[in-house]
């Protein structure tokens, strides 16, 4: 097909202001205004061809526009295109038939420049139109500007892929293999190769959708993977498996309310980027940590094409709302898929490479990597962050999600090197209308130094806690001397967050996530396993705060399956009884196995796939999740919106008194008694809080007694509660959901002794 290069002097309607030179020698680097730049004036652009404008004959024809919004937007009549580029000399805008073409069929010229926005109008086009861009300006990588003319740049506004990658050299804006590596130039299209932004009707028959805006305290987070929820799921339709709208299908929609959990959160939606090396391996991104659109949902996981993912991800959002379940996303504003300055020029480094990143402040040649991918975004710069926040809000918006978990979010904050929880990201939301409302989670910190900052981000945000994380996993796994560092967790972590006025739900409890081990595999492995990774096992953490029972890997040993279902439980039941949001991570209710890889980003099959397919014991620990959550929800003393206060035995108040084995209340030598392998808490049942009509809140007292260790332990139990309110206990009755593996399951006096079994957690109920 012929490429055509149309002149934006052609059927223009208005004047147009573009300051352009005329002069193809003004383009070059090395020639004046650009300094001395590698690549000589033959090798500077693409082929372009003058023959008989088809744009006419489609009726296409170009106008001034507007510079606002941003994107390409269609208004019934056609699409205004608009893109941001202070240092660009000219930008062409290129349109492509369909996705199979080696060249666009027609090229504009942007006819008009506002500041440093380009812009045009474009009659007669439609949604699904094809589109690209060609961006011209220097190619002087020593002084931050990387523009290739040769490549087509996806349009970083795009609302959707309409063509995915192919990977070719071409797409490098350096010749690959060169020994001048970024320093030299190459002058191959690709055209053919490149990802295409498509246009987008953004109209949907939302109805009656609202958010549900379910409350922090009440809210339990399931962390979960678009395709690997529902590949393996024998009910759901073979088609919408692996796809967005298998999650709005009703066997999961049914699976997350036996579940009870209120909000699921996807791992990255936005349009991804599949990485050369892996697929050279045999291997896929699967995680989806590298974002290549902002805009643009994950094509991957539509179910009829690339421009369908839109529409499909706003039906799976709408079904989830009507029941009553929020949707978070996972979002990777930190760095782009572009890598290293040896990466791919796709989008923002052909666009405006010295605007858009954080470039060394001695070497521009170079990025700043607080991310550990290569590159790093300069939210700093206005129009950074500008884009960051357009894409927020067009989720919120346009897509209707419920909040954000925010990747690497130390890196937002950052100014050249150190981190300020004042930056004016965090100031915008702050004060934003729609942002402000939605839910915020931050994972606080990077890879750049300074870079943990769990408990120190603003009173707004809730912050993934890996602190808890750290000591639950190693309380249960059966290290000494954490047993008050435990009891801070489970109370809510005051200690990082009352400090700056925010509420125990502020922290995001969890013991697995999406990195690291599974549930299952945290009590079946010592060590990570990643060899399917194809490096040499060397990804991956090495410090997993894991047990195998004795045996690493899969095992029938009955005693070793006891012990793992016995710290399974344990596990699960701390983090669900622990005061703050909980976050369970998606399969593990299933009892799930990455078979040890705690890596497993590469791995698109059954590592990562949900196995449905349960035999007896996962069928009882999914019973037990479930029996576990819904008491969550009915007992209000497990979800506070206020920090527990100590007992103050003398005048009867306070909401916790923290118990020892003996009978009596832990004192302070007790919590630096490493010997001391249990200990547990006494929650009074009368909260000092008002429910949402502002009735007083009523619950039971209850007794959690916790035993890390590999020898039974014996605890006394308390003669009455009057150390924390009038009422005395008539009888200690053991929670049915946490009794299965306690003998005799009572009921027990006051006084009574207990005898609780090596790495177990009972709760009981005070009677009145």
């Amino acid at each position: 097909m012929t490429s055509l290069a149309v002149d934006s002097s052609t059927d223009l309607s208005g004047d147009s202001s573009n300051p352009r030179p005329s002069d193809p020698e003004s383009f070059i680097p090395g020639s004046p205004g650009h300094g001395n730049g590698p690549v000589s004036p033959a090798r500077r652009y693409p082929p372009r061809y003058r023959s008989e404008p088809s744009h006419r004959q489609k009726g296409l024809t170009i106008r001034p526009g507007l510079p606002y919004p941003r994107g390409a937007t269609w208004d019934g009549i056609g699409v205004n295109f608009v893109l941001h580029s202070a240092n660009a000399d000219r930008v062409e805008l290129l349109l492509f038939d369909h996705p199979d073409d080696s060249a666009p069929s027609v090229t504009f010229d942007l006819p008009e420049r506002t500041g440093p926005i380009w812009h045009g109008y474009v009659t007669n086009l439609r949604p699904g139109q094809l589109y690209g861009y060609r961006v011209y300006g220097p190619y002087d990588p020593a002084s931050g500007h990387r523009f290739n003319p040769n490549k087509v740049l996806l349009d970083p506004y795009a609302k959707a892929i309409g063509r995915p990658l192919r990977w070719d050299d071409s797409l490098f804006g350096y010749h690959v293999g060169s020994d001048k590596e970024d320093l030299s130039f190459d002058d191959r299209d690709s055209a053919p190769y490149a990802p295409l932004g498509a246009v987008v009707e953004d109209t949907f028959a939302w109805g009656n959708d609202r958010l549900p805006s379910i409350p922090w305290k009440d809210t339990l987070i399931y962390e979960t993977h678009v395709k690997g929820l529902t590949k393996r799921h024998p009910d759901v339709p073979e088609s919408l498996r692996g796809t967005y709208l298998g999650i709005s299908s009703e066997p999961i929609i049914d699976h997350f309310k036996d579940l009870g959990v209120t909000t699921v959160q996807l791992l990255p939606v936005h349009a991804k980027l599949q990485d050369r090396f892996l697929l050279e391996k045999g291997l896929r991104n699967y995680w989806g940590y590298n974002t290549l659109a902002y805009f643009a949902p994950e094509p991957e996981y539509s179910t009829n094409g690339p421009v369908t993912a839109v529409r499909d991800f706003k039906m799976m959002v709408r079904a989830l709302h009507n029941a009553g379940l929020e949707v978070i996303i996972d979002v990777v504003y930190n760095h782009t898929c572009e890598g290293s300055h040896l990466g791919p020029t796709l989008s923002l480094r052909g666009i405006d490479n010295q605007t858009y990143y954080k470039l060394h402040p001695d070497d521009s040649r170079y990025y700043m990597d607080y991310t550990g991918t290569g590159n790093t975004l300069d939210p700093g710069d206005s129009y950074v962050l500008q884009l960051i926040m357009d894409s927020l809000r067009y989720w919120v918006n346009e897509m209707h999600v419920d909040g954000f978990r925010f990747d690497l979010a130390s890196t937002l904050a950052r100014e050249l090197y150190d981190i300020n929880m004042l930056a004016p990201f965090f100031k915008i939301i702050q004060q934003d209308p729609v942002l402000s409302q939605v839910k915020l989670i931050a994972e606080p910190w990077d890879v750049g130094p300074g870079g943990y900052q769990v408990g120190g981000f603003p009173w707004q945000w809730a912050e993934w806690n890996g602190r808890y994380r750290d000591t639950v996993r190693g309380y249960w796994k059966g290290d000494s001397g954490l047993n008050g560092e435990m009891a801070t967790r489970m109370a809510g972590s005051s200690d990082l967050y009352e400090r700056s006025g925010r509420r125990p739900f502020a922290s995001i409890n969890f013991i697995t996530a999406h990195d690291g081990f599974t549930l299952h595999d945290l009590v079946s492995y010592e060590r990570k396993h990643n060899e399917a990774n194809k490096e040499g096992n060397r990804d991956g953490h090495d410090h997993n705060l894991s047990t195998n029972c004795g045996k690493e890997g899969p095992s029938n040993s009955p005693k070793v399956v006891e012990c793992r279902q016995r710290r399974k439980r344990s596990l699960m039941a701390t983090l669900l009884l622990s005061q703050g949001v909980p976050m369970i991570l998606g399969g593990d209710e299933l009892s799930h196995t990455r078979r040890g890889n705690n890596n497993p980003y590469c791995q698109d099959n059954e590592i990562t796939w949900y196995d449905w397919d349960l035999d007896e014991d996962e069928k009882k620990f999914l019973t037990f999740v479930q029996k576990l959550t819904e008491f969550r929800r009915k007992h209000p003393s497990f979800r506070r919106r206020h920090f527990l206060s100590p007992a103050d035995t003398e005048n009867g108040t306070g909401d916790v008194l923290w118990w020892h084995p003996e009978g009596r209340a832990m004192e302070h030598d007790d919590w630096a008694d490493d010997s001391l392998s249990g200990f547990g808490f006494l929650l009074r049942g009368e909260l000092p809080d008002v429910d949402m009509r502002g009735d007083e809140m009523i619950d039971d007292s209850f007794l959690v007694l916790m035993n890390q260790g590999d020898e039974p332990i014996e605890y006394t139990l308390p003669e009455e509660t009057n150390e924390l309110e009038d009422k005395t206990c008539q009888a200690w009755e053991l929670v049915p959901e946490l009794a299965e593996m306690v003998d005799p399951d009572g009921p027990f006096q006051p006084g009574d002794t207990l005898e609780l079994g090596p790495h177990l957690l009972v709760a009981l109920k005070a009677k009145r």
